[in-house]
Order: structure tokens, then sequence, then C-alpha cells
């Protein structure tokens, strides 16, 4: 075939899109050949990476700062939560306290009446027994009682049962008291408190309410005559056999006499 020949065929088969080189026969050229237009390839090249600045040691610390600045607020804001629930429980707290308290000094209110009512009570009670039990003259009632207790004791006793220690004013007074009492211990002889005593200034006798004595039935005997206890004696006492008074150390313990005023209940 001569020359222009094998020109008119290579240009043939070029427009058929299939156009191979003379003298090219290795497979990786076969390859390419055969690869269509558009076609991605199996391996992409692998992008090089963007540059970074490097972190200065002052932007680490600015960092972390902020973090620990940032728990700090959320470690405030919950410690604000928990102090206003916790004043709201104390609030509520506080108000039960109060409804509490007003109703303890409702509570005592009820009890120091309930209290004053017993006393009263026991007044009443005490005077009423007096005048059954006792020894009657005039407005006045007289009663023993056979219990040992000293002078302020017996002085207490007597207030608790609505009356006072026995004051005889007068000769009257004094002898009927003195029989009532020499029959409630006959046959023995037991001295009995008086409501009478010098305890303010020594030879200055007072009843038990504060009155001055101006009547007295003391002992008279050439070896104990009464008042012979001075500063030391400072209480009277009868006796229950003869009625006469003695003085007598007031923390000693005896029997005493209560007196009760019936015109009016105390």
């Amino acid at each position: 075939m001569g020359p222009a020949a094998t020109s008119l065929a290579l240009l043939c088969f070029c427009s058929l899109a299939v156009c191979v080189p003379t003298g090219t026969t290795d497979a990786a050229s076969t390859q390419e050949v055969k690869r269509g237009r558009g076609d991605v390839p199996d391996i992409l090249p692998t992008p090089d990476p963007e540059p970074t600045p490097p972190v200065s040691d002052f932007e680490n610390s600015y960092n972390y700062v902020l973090s620990r600045l940032a728990g700090m607020d959320q470690a405030i804001h919950k410690l604000n939560v928990g102090h206003y629930t916790l004043d709201v429980k104390v609030s509520q707290l506080m108000d039960r306290l109060s409804k509490i308290d007003a109703k303890v000094g409702e509570l005592e209110d009820n009890i120091r009446e309930v209290s004053q009512h017993s006393k009263d009570n026991r007044k009443e009670m005490g005077r009423l027994e007096g005048c059954q039990k006792g020894r009657r003259l005039g407005y006045k009632c007289y009663l023993v009682y056979n219990s040992q207790e000293d002078y302020a004791g017996a002085a207490r006793k007597c207030l608790e049962r609505g009356g006072r220690m026995a004051m005889p004013r007068d000769r009257k007074e004094q002898e009927a008291l003195a029989d009532y009492v020499k029959s409630f211990f006959r046959p023995g002889n037991w001295p009995v408190w008086l409501g009478v005593n010098d305890l303010r200034s020594e030879g200055l006798y007072l009843f038990d309410d504060g009155t001055r004595v101006s009547y007295f039935q003391w002992r008279k005997h050439f070896l104990s005559s009464q008042p012979d206890g001075g500063k030391r004696e400072n209480c009277v006492a009868m006796s229950s056999d003869d009625g006469d008074w003695w003085d007598h150390y007031c923390d000693r313990t005896m029997n005493y006499v209560c007196e009760f005023d019936d015109r009016v209940a105390l």
C-alpha cells in the first residue's frame, strides 16, 4: 500500500473515535484509551492541610481562666438557687413557729387560769372545812392541823387553804382558842404555832397579817418566864395544856392552827 492509502486509513479510523498511535502497545496506554470522557479517577489526590497559626501561652491561659470563670458562675448560680430555697423554707418555718408560739401562749394562759381556779377552789374548800370541822367564834373559825411544819411552812399552808395562822386578838379569843386546842390534844401537851412573831424587830410582836399584837398570854413562872429567847427565838407557839405562849426557834417543826373568816368567801 502506498503512502496515500495509509494516510486515508488512519483518518477514517480516528473519525470513529479510536486512534491508536503507531508504535505504542503497552497496557497502560491501552487502558487510558479505553476510559471514556468524564470518568472519575479511582484515587483522588489528598489535599495539603491548611497551615494553622501556633497557639500562644497567653491564649491558653486566657482560655483556661474563661473556663474557670464559667464554672464559678455556674456554681454561684447554684448557690443562689439553694440560698433562695433555704430562705423560703426558713420563712415557712418561722411562720409555723409563730403559730406554735401563739398556741403555746394560749395554752399557758389556759393553764394559769385553771391553776388560779384550782387555788380559789382550794381556798374555798379550806374555809368551809375550817368552819365545819373546827371551832367557830363569831365570824372566825379555828382549825388545828396535826401536821409538823416550821413557822414559814405553817403560814404557807394556812394561806393555801384560804386562811391565816391563828391570831387571838383579845382575852375572849385567846380563851376560846386555848380551850379548843386543849380539847384537841387532851391528855397530851403539844405546842401549836400561832400567827405571832417579832421577826421584823426584836421585841416588836406582830400578827401574821402585819398588825401589832396588843394582847399577850406569855407563860409566867419564876423558872421559865417568857419570852426568853432574845434574837434567837422569834416565833410564838401556844401550849395545848394551859394555853400559855412560848417563844421558839422559827425553824422548829410543830403542829399549827389556822383561822378562817366566815363573813365572805375567799
